[in-house]
């Protein structure tokens, strides 16, 4: 199966996920991406971080009111350092690690940690959230809409990482 084919059937086609990707473990390749949930790479944002006040920016661009957010911007994308701070929360060892005190970025949103460990991370905002699990190779990282419960996502997620592992990945 392609890494877009996880995306599409194995997370997104779920019904529990709304937008998804897969990146290398380090955070720095976007392998497959749901629209509009894929690393920044356009010639204004590269290297910078991704914030709400960058964003709002962007969709000034686009003829769109701040606060901008997911629905506002036809390809809103996950930041380069959004990535990385879920990338680097993995390996992150202290007693209170750095996500679970600040929580993190996706899209330019705000998630609360509830869950971060070395294999998974899991944001809240609101009844929406995010979970992240990180395998021997790639890093999976999901939205889940207001619409579902958090354990059906982090299921979801959990399970394809669970298998991506048993297969080398």
């Amino acid at each position: 199966m392609s890494w877009q084919a996880y995306v599409d059937t194995s997370l997104v086609g779920t019904g529990n996920i709304d937008k998804a990707a897969i990146f290398n473990s380090e955070g720095t390749s976007v392998w497959a991406a749901s629209p509009g949930f894929t690393v920044c790479t356009t010639s204004r944002f590269r290297g910078r971080t991704a914030t709400p006040t960058s964003w709002t920016a962007y969709a000034h661009a686009w003829g769109k009111k701040s606060p901008c957010t997911l629905a506002d911007l036809p390809s809103l994308q996950v930041g380069p350092a959004e990535i990385n701070t879920v990338a680097t929360s993995f390996a992150d060892n202290s007693d209170v690690k750095k996500v679970q005190s600040e929580g993190f970025h996706i899209a330019t949103e705000k998630f609360f940690t509830i869950k971060s460990d070395d294999r998974s991370l899991y944001g809240k905002k609101g009844k929406e959230g995010v979970v992240a699990v990180k395998t021997q190779q790639a890093i999976l990282v999901a939205h889940y809409p207001d619409t579902v419960q958090p354990g059906a996502a982090a299921t979801t997620v959990e399970q394809l990482g669970d298998y991506l592992i048993s297969v080398g990945y």
